[in-house]
């Protein structure tokens, strides 16, 4: 029986994702009568897109696919469709017992588990150390300490770009990850009732310190991913997921075209001032789409072999991904990271399982349109940032009246 699984990962995780898969094919699948082919979409969105025009029946759409990596809003879109199977009906209390509990939390919906963690991450904050130390030898007052906060990083920013001759510091990836986890460390939740609240005292701190520090272009406005700007040293930090260490460099490219070696270094998430320590647990899960009793017997069969420590242990060994299960856990301190190769990998992971000891891990609510509410606030808060750093380029300042004028205008398109 042959099952299609679609995934967003791309090099090198797809590569280790492949591995695996044909692995399966070749031993348990062959076994078990069981073939899985898999196929990569460009990012989530994409495949999102994909999977619903399949879904639907739109012309030119292929065929629904049997699994797919989705992140929770898309799982609990596909439940209330009645098109997500229940993995209570595959795996017995035991076996589901074995993955970490708040992982399955996760991706249980209406106490259902209609995801299955496969992968995880957190968000971590990247240093180029080669710069920072440069600065810091040169600018008093400026450690590596100042980083474990927000308003450090752009009290450091500010110094740096008056050192480097207006160079930009810091670039806050994920940027509703940002509000949302900022907001939860100072004890509010930045989503509640399906709004986004923008009204209270913790979300203007947080406006403060992103508006202010892109205007005076001590943080980026960038539309892509963080690590395009530190491998050209656009930037020295980044705060972004931790699954993208693999793709920091150990050189960097600048503008003018002349390279330099860089030593990137992992750490933990920064904290807004006198807030509790709180990430984000992210990665997406395998949602296996409901079909027939043998399918689903078989997606089963591969789910299980997958997520099992020897095989999880081996992908996240290759990314900077974190396994899913207890034992892979238990595994992973009691034999140290011998497996993991990449350097950056590493320290990420260390980070991530550091941080696991002292923070709390805040799972995003879930619901019909959440993905369209990020990505509008997203779109919505760099349209005014943008504009008001043009506006101050061009004037030689900016305002505290532009600040709230600002303010209110974003209130006044997602307030509560």
């Amino acid at each position: 029986m042959s099952l299609t699984v679609w995934h967003t990962y791309v090099r090198p995780m797809d590569f280790g994702f492949k591995t695996l898969v044909d692995e399966f094919n070749d031993t348990i699948g062959k076994q078990e009568g069981v073939f899985i082919t898999i196929s990569s979409t460009a990012d989530a969105p994409n495949l999102n897109e994909k999977l619903f025009a399949a879904i639907e029946g739109d012309p030119g759409a292929p065929e629904i696919p049997d699994m797919a990596v989705v992140y929770p809003s898309i799982a609990a879109a596909l439940a209330q469709k009645g098109l997500a199977m229940d993995f209570a009906s595959q795996f017995s209390a035991d076996e589901i017992s074995r993955y970490v509990s708040d992982f399955v939390q996760e991706g249980t919906i209406d106490g259902r588990l209609y995801l299955l963690p496969i992968l995880k991450s957190t968000e971590v904050l990247y240093l180029n150390k080669t710069i920072f130390d440069r600065f810091a030898a040169e600018v008093p007052g400026i450690s590596l300490e100042q980083l474990e906060t927000f308003e450090g990083i752009i009290q450091a920013a500010e110094k740096y770009y008056q050192w480097s001759e207006g160079k930009t510091f810091y670039f806050p990836d994920l940027l509703f990850n940002y509000t949302m986890i900022g907001m939860e460390q100072m004890g509010e939740h930045f989503v509640q009732n399906r709004k986004l609240r923008l009204n209270s005292t913790a979300f203007q701190r947080i406006w403060d310190n992103y508006y202010e520090s892109t205007v005076w272009g001590y943080a980026a406005i960038f539309n892509s991913f963080g690590n395009y700007l530190a491998m050209t040293g656009e930037v020295a930090c980044v705060t972004g997921t931790s699954a993208a260490a693999i793709y920091y460099p150990d050189s960097i490219t600048y503008k003018d075209n002349t390279k330099e070696g860089a030593e990137f270094i992992v750490l933990p998430f920064p904290v807004f001032k006198g807030g509790e320590k709180v990430a984000a647990q992210r990665g997406a899960g395998m949602c296996v789409i409901k079909s027939t009793p043998a399918k689903e017997y078989a997606a089963g069969v591969f789910l299980k072999w997958f997520t099992a420590p020897a095989q999880n242990l081996r992908l996240t060994a290759s990314t900077g991904y974190m396994p899913v299960t207890k034992q892979a856990f238990e595994d992973v301190m009691e034999n140290g990271l011998q497996a993991i190769e990449n350097a950056m990998v590493k320290k990420a992971f260390l980070t991530a399982l550091d941080m696991q000891k002292e923070y709390r891990f805040y799972i995003p609510p879930v619901f019909d349109g959440f993905d369209e509410m990020q990505r509008g606030y997203i779109e919505e808060i760099q349209k005014i940032a943008k504009a008001a750093r043009e506006e101050r380029i061009q004037k030689g300042t900016s305002s505290e009246a532009r600040n709230r004028q600002d303010l209110a205008a974003l209130i006044a398109a997602f307030g509560d």
